[in-house]
């Protein structure tokens, strides 16, 4: 028999060792995704959660969507091996060998058909989806999870962004989706993605969020988020959920070759679109009149910007708002209408959102202090180097930067297509030296050494000299429309 005093040692070191178990495995009653208790804030970061009664409540709302588009083209005539002017035979080999003889041209027809998803947003029957769904399309069809189909018309697209809106007429309410927060989702949090990939049912596959704000170069307004919830051929346009059953992104790429890695638009951004498409059928966007580029810790230093962030105006639009408003090439915008801007895939998109005629405060760094500009934004529309002999820069200059420049004169300005004929042309570049590294190339036009303006080959060469005791030398360099800031380190 066991003295009591041990059995209550026993009972205790149970009970500890219980707490601790269930404090690591979050298994405490109160933590339960159905307990109607708990903020749902909680519940969406709870794994592991009744996924299949997610997938039941939700995927009413998923559709496939099936296009049809007609091409149109000349197909060369066959010319009939049996002979005769109006021989029968000539029109089954016309209709079916065609393009492999001669005899003039015969129109023809082709239907091509692809498959996609897309997910319903109101009870009427506006359905979202990505713009390269249903581009181009003669025909749209919406099959819904029970396999009735519908005829769709679509309300707007949105190339830029890649996303569509759609409409059927379903004569009676039909289940929809509520849209989340895609701002306030994690890296981590768990999340779901449903589609309709080929009109034979549903699929449905979990992942975490790996990363958010990815630019993979589909567009001026990038920012995915990116998912190992695996995205299946044909899921493009469906809905990504979190947790709790909201939509918090568009499925909208995956990478070839790529295992477990898809992209989705933030449903934030697609909700701005989506308002303007339903009202206007197209989406109208402000428009600075900016070219930016990155800002480089080398240039934040020269141009003496704190904490080093920031957006750098390398040129203005002439008659944009920016240059009516002030704003000048080499400021540096840290902020947009009261928001932080810290790179330059940033600004685009906050810019965009924008309401056209809106007078908004941009703040900026000019020579090391901080001025807000008020601009009256416009509305967005749907908006080379040649080789020459060595010039006569100083030997010191060559060393120190590895370029070469010479003056531009009547004829290669001519060349070039530019009429200002101020500043000097880069004509050739040491491959390995400081101004390959930063990112000189043949043909560029320095305009500027340290925002100081350079007519020619001796400003340039002063300009440079006198820039030697500074850590960094920024040259404004036009390079065909453009013109950018290349920052070069002084040894």
């Amino acid at each position: 028999m066991v003295p009591k005093s041990k059995v209550i040692v026993l009972l205790l070191a149970a009970v500890a060792a219980g707490v601790v178990l269930s404090s690591a495995l979050n298994l405490s009653p109160h933590c339960s995704a159905f307990n109607p208790g708990i903020e749902p804030a909680a519940v969406s970061r709870m794994v592991p959660i009744d996924i299949p009664a997610l997938f039941k409540e939700v995927s009413p709302a998923v559709v496939n969507i099936g296009t049809t588009q007609v091409v149109r083209f000349n197909q060369p005539k066959l010319r009939n091996p049996f002979g005769g002017q109006r021989d029968p035979f000539d029109d089954f080999f016309n209709n079916f060998f065609g393009g492999r003889g001669g005899g003039g041209l015969v129109p023809r027809e082709q239907k091509r058909k692809s498959l996609g998803s897309g997910f319903i947003v109101s009870g009427d029957g506006y359905i979202l989806t990505n713009n390269h769904v249903v581009a181009d399309a003669d025909e749209v069809t919406v099959t819904l999870l029970d396999k009735e189909e519908f005829k769709a018309k679509v309300v707007g697209n949105d190339p830029k962004t890649d996303i569509a809106l759609i409409k059927i007429t379903p004569g009676k309410s039909l289940p929809y989706v509520k849209l989340g927060d895609s701002a306030h989702l994690e890296v981590g949090e768990w999340v779901v993605a449903i589609g309709n990939p080929f009109g034979l049912g549903h699929t449905i596959t979990a992942g975490i969020v790996s990363a958010k704000g990815r630019i993979i170069g589909s567009g001026p307004y990038d920012d995915f988020i990116q998912t190992d919830a695996s995205i299946n051929p044909g899921n493009s346009g469906g809905p990504l959920f979190n947790l709790k059953g909201e939509v918090v992104g568009i499925n909208t790429a995956i990478v070839q070759g790529g295992q477990g890695i898809g992209f989705a638009t933030p449903i934030d951004l697609a909700r701005t679109v989506m308002g303007q498409l339903k009202d206007k059928g197209k989406v109208t966007r402000g428009w600075l009149g900016v070219h930016i580029q990155k800002l480089t810790p080398e240039m934040a230093e020269s141009l003496n910007v704190p904490g080093g962030k920031g957006v750098l105006v390398a040129d203005v639009t002439k008659d944009g708002p920016a240059e009516k408003a002030g704003l000048k090439s080499g400021d540096v915008i840290v902020s947009f209408n009261g928001r932080e801007v810290a790179t330059e895939s940033e600004l685009p998109q906050v810019v965009a959102a924008a309401k056209p005629g809106s007078k908004v405060d941009v703040k900026v760094v000019r020579d090391g202090k901080e001025a807000t500009i008020p601009v009256t934004l416009a509305e967005m529309e749907g908006a080379s180097g040649e080789k020459a002999g060595p010039g006569d820069v100083d030997s010191d200059v060559v060393k120190r930067i590895g370029i070469s420049v010479q003056d531009l004169t009547a004829e290669n300005a001519r060349k070039l297509g530019i009429e200002n004929r101020k500043g000097v042309l880069v004509v050739s570049v040491e491959d390995g030296g400081v101004g390959d590294d930063a990112g000189f190339e043949q043909g560029d036009i320095v305009r500027q050494v340290n925002r100081q303006p350079v007519a020619n080959v001796s400003e340039f060469n002063k300009a440079v000299a006198k820039s030697r005791g500074d850590k960094v030398t920024m040259f404004l360099v036009e390079r065909g429309e453009a013109r950018i800031f290349l920052a070069v380190k002084n040894k």
